[in-house]
């Protein structure tokens, strides 16, 4: 079946006469499959983000014809899941290349103006107990608020005197920090850490150490792997485990903490901008962080509207670094005697 596609000429694009916008590309002459083939995501929930997005993607403009909010949705989304400025995609919409450029930025900037609202920790007791509960139907393991993981996404090197961007592997790229629940949903995402940053001084200079250091976070904990040290509130598993319930601790911890592995396979594989299969992130690092944080917002929008977390099968993506750390865990007292509770109280 022959796809409808409208092409603009340019000159009128930039030139044309009035204050219209263009909107010649209509989602209802094209068919959900297409859609989700072209740019990821159904007709309903482009539809949700046109109504989110619309009134900051409408703003006044010094050209002579502005882009519809639809348009630049669909040119970012498009650019998100394929990682590229396909030219064919451009021509789909009606638009040139340069214009998919400005689409972008306009579509980052205003999920990035709203991350606050999808991506957060519940603050309601019965939300926070429903979090738990979830954690303990994986593997019994209790407490848990969510785990904690650090992935990194390429990015073209700055300049060449920057050494901050670039990692163990000598590639350059930011190191993200997040967080998420059992479904998939993430509760925290910082994404501007330098690549160079081993993941425990990123969690070491983070928000979200001041959030559970300062805050009311005292009935539960994070999750991490051993590239991270024990704290009170995050459980990390033990170096060598040598009884039965170590061992057992041990294994529900690291069940449970797969989830955010699955998690980083599910974001890379929608939005292929970040799995490095198009190349690094063409842009600054500040540009970048923004790009992956916004596709962070569409991941949690995505779940909202019941798009599948592990719906999408995994694909290759940058092979992260190796992380080399040294077991500190005894200069904690206290976050070791929570941990030794806790196996005593739930593992023996």
């Amino acid at each position: 079946m022959a796809v409808p596609i409208a092409v603009l000429d340019c000159d009128l694009l930039l030139y044309g006469r009035g204050h219209r916008t263009l909107d010649r590309f209509k989602l209802e002459d094209v068919t959900d499959e297409y859609l989700v083939s072209t740019y990821g995501f159904p007709r309903r929930f482009i539809y949700y983000l046109v109504e989110l997005l619309g009134a900051s993607l409408s703003r006044p403009t010094q050209r002579s014809r502005a882009i519809s909010p639809e348009t630049q949705i669909l040119a970012a989304l498009g650019f998100y899941t394929s990682g590229s400025f396909q030219t064919r995609m451009g021509d789909a919409i009606g638009i040139s290349q340069a214009s998919m450029s400005r689409c972008v930025a306009n579509v980052t900037e205003a999920l990035v103006e709203r991350a606050s609202q999808f991506i957060h920790f519940p603050e309601d007791e019965a939300t926070v107990q429903s979090l738990k509960d979830d954690f303990y139907g994986l593997a019994g393991m209790p407490g848990v608020l969510g785990v904690v993981d650090c992935t990194h996404v390429a990015i073209k090197a700055p300049n060449a005197e920057d050494l901050s961007y670039v990692n163990r592997k000598g590639l350059h790229s930011l190191n993200c920090l997040m967080v998420c629940d059992a479904r998939g949903v993430l509760l925290s995402a910082e994404t501007h850490w330098p690549g160079s940053l081993p993941d425990c001084a990123v969690l070491q200079r983070a928000a979200l150490t001041s959030q559970f250091e300062t805050e009311l976070h005292k009935d539960g904990w994070l999750l991490g792997d051993s590239s991270f040290f024990l704290r009170t509130w995050l459980m990390t598993p033990l170096h060598i485990p040598e009884t039965p319930a170590e061992y057992r601790y041990n294994m529900a911890h690291s069940a449970t903490h797969n989830v955010i592995e699955r998690t980083f396979r599910t974001i890379r594989s929608r939005f292929r901008c970040l799995d490095g299969s198009k190349g690094t992130l063409q842009y600054s690092p500040e540009k970048s962080s923004h790009i992956i944080l916004a596709c962070c917002v569409l991941h949690n929008i995505s779940l909202e509207h019941g798009l599948d977390v592990w719906s999408s099968p995994a694909t290759g993506h940058m092979e992260q670094p190796e992380e080399e750390y040294e077991q500190m865990e005894s200069m904690d007292s206290e976050a070791c005697r929570i941990r030794q509770e806790l196996l005593l109280t739930h593992f023996s």
